[in-house]
């Protein structure tokens, strides 16, 4: 059986039908939760390709509220809903054909049985799930830069940054199996969680799950090219290994635009 072809990179955007709070920017890529703690779903706009990933970073929080974000597939076309549910779980879930996972702190996990990586070394640039080969970078949330930042770079580095913290990003895609079924994925700052679901049915359309629930309250798009991991790309790796911690970088001899893109 040959590998999967790489999704093509096409812009992804969220469904123009979505919870009653839900309030989305004019690029359909950022949604926000306006009021109250639920009526927060969205869907893709289109059902996802095997292998492609719908990746959502988290932007904003609301404190206040128990629970969190939300993410899965249903096999339900949103056009097809008579009222979008008030809640993923377990309202869209009761529908049936659909596999929903509620997102905690301590969800961040490496798959059971994944080596760790020894200090010090180069991630791997490319995320592999099965025979799914995706670019890690875009995959993995990033504090921005300020006072103690050098203090959580150790975190960072071993991907501790907490699932359900501002700027994490999370994914969910599906990986087809030989028997013509597929197993559902989700992925949290460029690490795979393991077969979150099976069995789901790979011939028909599946439509990204997001639910924007109580303490998350908005959520952005991230867009993720297939190809190869840019030049740019590299060498932050490569200097970020380098480093005592990112603000070090600010006095290395770089051009603007690389010094500000390493100190990401």
């Amino acid at each position: 059986m040959a590998a999967p072809a790489a999704p093509r990179c096409s812009g992804t955007r969220f469904h123009h039908v979505h919870g009653a709070n839900v309030r989305m920017d004019p690029t359909r890529t950022q949604a926000t939760r306006v009021e109250s703690f639920a009526h927060g779903l969205c869907f893709s706009r289109e059902p996802l390709a095997p292998g492609q990933i719908f990746l959502v970073e988290i932007e904003e929080k609301e404190r206040g509220w128990c629970g969190h974000l939300r993410v899965g597939l249903t096999a339900h076309d949103p056009q097809s809903l008579r009222a979008v549910p008030e809640y993923s779980l377990p309202d869209l879930a009761s529908l049936g054909d659909t596999w929903v996972f509620a997102i905690t702190r301590s969800h961040n996990r490496v798959a059971p049985g994944a080596e760790p990586r020894a200090p010090g070394t180069l991630p791997e640039p490319f995320l592999r799930i099965e025979r799914l080969r995706i670019p890690r970078d875009p995959l993995v949330g990033r504090s921005r830069p300020g006072r103690y930042s050098h203090l959580l770079d150790s975190l960072y580095q071993l991907n501790v940054l907490p699932a359900t913290a501002r700027r994490s990003r999370i994914g969910v895609l599906y990986a087809p199996q030989p028997d013509g079924t597929a197993d559902m994925h989700i992925v949290i700052n460029g690490e795979d969680m393991g077969a979150s679901a099976r069995g789901l049915p790979a011939a028909r359309p599946l439509y990204a799950v997001v639910d924007v629930f109580a303490s998350t309250k908005s959520v952005r798009l991230i867009q993720v090219d297939y190809g190869l991991p840019s030049l740019q790309t590299l060498c932050r790796l490569v200097i970020q290994k380098h480093v005592v911690h990112r603000l070090a970088i600010g006095g290395l001899a770089l051009p603007p635009a690389l010094r500000t893109f390493c100190m990401e």
